[in-house]
């Protein structure tokens, strides 16, 4: 199996509203209420045209390989997680960039800082909103191995003087914050764009578990830490886009592709092919989650969604809501997140170990979709999409794993099932089944 990334984003932020009921549903949750993001847990994880606006592709890469040992972790971590909640009562040109996918763990593309450029490898990640690359002066290991920022080796790097933490659910980053100009691409820059220069790392982002050297956040402003201004924002702001959106290409490990984010524009085959959904609230790119369903089964999977759905009639559009699953749409988590009541229900249905997530692989053929319910839409993950192959090992496994009871991570398997494209003004996500 992959390795574990868990949301390189503030994703238990977005573990909003209780589904047991509206009473339990913190009040006054909307658009623009900073309580939705303020609970602990896990987080994980411009431009200037000189002539006129862009639309541009940031390409991502892929590295294969993956060691054995590391997928015997994540087995004996899903077993652990299981276990642990088990115990518990419910409750291409000049304006393209390709990302790298790293065995479908996660996907990487370039930036350049400064002036002259120094070049990072960074994932570019929906659920965070923050940028991030090691300083020159930063000791930890995982800084020393990687390329760094040299300050004051850049022309145009301004200090603000102040300091910056990020604690996710897989590392922890400390630096301080500056301001330079960010490139994205040969056509596109950003100016003034604040970022961090971390000082301090700790060993998550090491290698060779982490092949990149730092993160770009896509989320919004009102989802970054410190305060300062996310990319997406000044793309904005900045009046370079053509469009204010970016559309996410992600292609597995076994297809000749990698992948690639689209600014200003997006791969318009898709567009008649779109189901449209709102973002809830201000953060990063989280939508309403309604049920979790098997083939053309009636069940819905999804734990606590059946009372939310039975007060629908007494509820205002804005009261569902709230009340309602979340689930974040994060390109930098590996695989599938959520509560593992229903996990396990998924787990048992289809006939895999609820315990370790494995499954004959024999059976697979056998298997039907699952239907998830997102802001009032469907979308399908067909059982190649939802289960893992591990060629080397033979073994086959599902693509989740628990994390929290209310919020769900939506990672790197649904969205190389989906093309998605992100409005940024419009706060909307619309969805299609990619074409592979």
């Amino acid at each position: 199996m992959k390795l574990i990334l868990v949301g390189l984003a503030a994703i238990s932020q977005i573990a909003i509203g209780a589904v047991i009921g509206i009473d339990d549903a913190p009040s006054g949750m909307g658009q623009d209420d900073p309580t939705i993001f303020e609970q602990e847990g896990v987080k994980m994880h411009m431009s200037f045209a000189e002539d006129s606006k862009s639309a541009f592709r940031v390409p991502l890469f892929l590295r294969d390989g993956q060691d054995p040992e590391s997928k015997r972790k994540e087995r004996l971590e899903r077993t652990r997680r299981m276990k642990s909640f088990a115990e518990k009562p419910p409750s291409s040109s000049d304006s393209a960039a390709t990302l790298t996918n790293v065995r479908d763990y996660y996907y990487y593309g370039y930036i350049d800082i400064g002036n002259p450029p120094q070049k990072f490898s960074v994932v570019f990640d929906t659920g965070s909103s923050n940028i991030w690359v090691p300083g020159a002066a930063c000791p930890s290991s995982a800084c020393v191995e990687h390329r760094r920022f040299n300050t004051t080796s850049s022309q145009t790097f301004a200090d603000t003087g102040n300091k910056i933490q990020i604690q996710y659910g897989t590392g922890f980053i400390a630096g301080d914050v500056g301001q330079d100009t960010v490139k994205v691409s040969s056509a596109v820059m950003l100016r003034n764009q604040s970022f961090a220069v971390t000082n301090l790392e700790d060993r998550t982002f090491e290698l060779p578990r982490s092949q990149f050297d730092g993160l770009f956040g896509l989320g919004f402003t009102g989802g970054s830490e410190g305060g300062v201004k996310a990319p997406v924002d000044t793309m904005v702001d900045q009046n370079i886009l053509k469009e204010p959106l970016f559309g996410v290409k992600l292609f597995r490990s076994s297809e000749k592709s990698n992948g690639e984010i689209t600014f200003g524009s997006y791969d318009k085959s898709y567009a008649n092919k779109l189901s449209w959904v709102d973002v809830y609230g201000n953060y990063f790119w989280a939508t309403t989650m309604e049920g979790i369903y098997y083939g053309d089964e009636p069940t819905n999977y999804l734990y606590g969604a059946d009372k939310i759905n039975s007060l629908s009639g007494s509820l205002t559009p804005q009261e569902k809501a709230r009340a309602s699953r979340k689930a974040l749409l994060d390109t930098g988590s590996s695989l599938l997140y959520g509560d593992a009541f229903t996990l396990a229900a998924m787990s048992k249905r289809i006939g895999a170990d609820v315990m370790s997530g494995e499954i004959p692989c024999s059976a697979v053929p056998n298997l039907k979709p699952f239907r998830f319910v997102l802001g009032g839409k469907s979308f399908y993950m067909n059982p190649n999409e939802y289960i893992y192959h591990d060629e080397a090992s033979g073994v086959c496994e599902v693509q989740w794993m628990p994390v929290s009871e209310y919020l769900w991570v939506l990672g790197i398997p649904f969205l190389q099932s989906h093309y998605t494209v992100y409005n940024i003004k419009e706060h909307k996500i619309g969805l299609a089944k990619m074409a592979h």
